[in-house]
């Protein structure tokens, strides 16, 4: 989901920059400072799951994770995205400086929508099967709106030149769709028996 330098024109990666920059300061006026540790671990989490690449075809796919840490975070994502994302720049290569802000708002806004439509659920007591719905729709709204912002983002910069790498950017992130609903419905299982006040306190 990572878009590469060079693909991008330079008015198209000056609205990104913007909207990034506008993204992590709100985000970091909302962060909760008593809930860092939880904001550096779904950091590390989107960090590690963006490292680990599938080559298909012409690109890769990997998991991202933005809908749970969008769902827990809200805002917070922006300024949490920003650190994972420079780091995969730094160490791996991945995407690149000057695409830095259009990557983080692909990835972060489709998290913060997560947030704005589902984080109130996290107040209520939930079953299990609606806490399995819960993980599964913030994972597939989660990659299904980064993919969609990425295909929206290259068919306003690019048209019909770059129609052909939509179409495989959207064929090959389907599996990841259900991949990261399954691990987000894990995840609030798991926090559910070991840590259910976590959910009861997430902003």
């Amino acid at each position: 989901m990572h878009i590469s330098e060079g693909i991008l024109h330079s008015q198209t990666l000056i609205i990104g920059a913007t909207a990034a920059v506008i993204g992590v300061s709100v985000g970091l006026r909302k962060t909760d400072y008593e809930r860092l540790p939880l904001t550096a671990l779904f950091a590390a989490a989107f960090f590690v799951a963006g490292t680990i690449h599938v080559p298909v075809g012409i690109g890769s796919v990997h998991l991202i994770l933005n809908g749970m840490a969008g769902l827990f975070l809200g805002w917070a994502v922006f300024p949490a995205f920003l650190i994972a994302l420079l780091l995969q720049v730094i160490f791996f290569s991945f995407g690149g400086f000057a695409v830095l802000g259009v990557n983080l708002c692909v990835m972060a806004l489709p998290a913060v929508l997560v947030h704005l439509l589902l984080g109130r659920c996290l107040q209520q007591s939930l079953s299990r099967a609606r806490l399995i719905l819960l993980g599964v729709s913030a994972g597939v709204i989660g990659v299904g709106g980064a993919a969609l912002l990425a295909s929206l983002i290259l068919a306003f910069d690019g048209g019909k030149a770059y129609y052909d790498l939509i179409r495989l950017l959207i064929v090959t992130h389907i599996p990841v769709f259900f991949i990261d609903g399954i691990i987000s419905a894990g995840v609030l299982l798991t926090l559910n028996k070991m840590s259910p006040a976590l959910l009861r306190t997430t902003p």
